[in-house]
């Protein structure tokens, strides 16, 4: 049973983390900080941002990110001169009313996927370790549609859309990580899902009800977020093999300590992965 006090001395790594304001984001970063790590916490947010690094001390700076404009994205990446050891991209939204990013995108899929495909891709040449990508068990109710990715021309419905942007992030990972390879890296992409871990997401969804039963399931059923997160920290700082998927080991995934799990089997379709990479490429501008 792996806990956080089992987190390796991390004095001169710097480790940036998307969403870093709230929720799992915010416990990795607390347990990272409290490791030795140097932090860039990563957010759309400044405010809250700034709240949470006052607790972290002087290991902690604050940057302005929002995932769902590709400007910002780009801004951040051309403002980012120094090595980054490893970066998290664990900011994310659940299951919202159709929404559309600055750029026109889905506003699921442009946050959860192809605003972290953007940055991955234009911080490469300053990662040295690793990148982790928090998805979700939710991904196995997932579909790729490659011909209508954001949603324009189906009923939107706000939990397929969700498990489609989860279902991308484990895709993403399993192409990023065969072309580490293929290219003698010695970078890695690990995927990896907190659970059901009581965070803000759930009451951000729009709907009344489901924030209400939310909320029951929150106080009844769900870990907490120190648990949620454990998944992202042993996912970050072990010694992972490129392409694991890591997550709760208990019932049904839902609690309890970091483990190596299996995916779907969609989560593994290579076809579909690397033909998800060339459409996130080509919409976003971002090869």
């Amino acid at each position: 049973m792996w806990d956080e006090a089992e987190l390796p001395d991390l004095h001169g790594r710097h480790i940036v983390i998307t969403g870093a304001n709230s929720g799992i984001g915010r416990s990795a970063a607390i347990a990272l900080a409290r490791a030795g790590a140097r932090l860039t916490l990563a957010v759309r947010n400044l405010a809250k941002g700034e709240a949470v690094a006052s607790t972290l001390g002087a290991s902690a700076t604050v940057r302005h990110l929002d995932l769902a404009s590709l400007v910002s994205v780009r801004a951040f990446a051309q403002e980012t001169t120094e090595p980054i050891s490893i970066l998290i991209a664990n900011a994310g939204v659940m299951a919202i009313p159709l929404q559309r990013t600055v750029d026109g995108f889905e506003m699921q899929m442009g946050t959860n996927h192809l605003g972290h495909f953007a940055l991955v891709n234009l911080l490469l040449p300053h990662i040295e370790d690793r990148i982790v990508v928090v998805s979700s068990e939710v991904h196995r109710q997932g579909r790729i549609d490659l011909d209508d990715l954001n949603w324009e021309h189906r009923r939107y419905r706000r939990w397929a859309a969700y498990a489609q942007s989860k279902l991308a992030n484990l895709l993403f990972v399993q192409e990023l990580e065969r072309r580490f390879q293929a290219q003698g890296s010695s970078l890695r992409a690990i995927a990896v899902h907190p659970g059901y871990a009581a965070t803000n997401l759930q009451g951000q969804t729009g709907s009344a009800v489901f924030s209400s039963v939310a909320g029951i399931g929150n106080r009844l059923l769900a870990q907490s977020e120190r648990m949620g997160a454990l998944p992202t920290l042993y996912g970050a700082t072990m010694d992972v093999v490129g392409g694991s998927y890591l997550g709760p080991d208990g019932f049904l995934n839902l609690r309890g300590f970091p483990a190596i799990g299996a995916p779907s089997k969609k989560a593994h379709d290579p076809l579909v992965a690397q033909q998800l990479w060339e459409l996130s490429a080509k919409i976003t501008g971002i090869a």
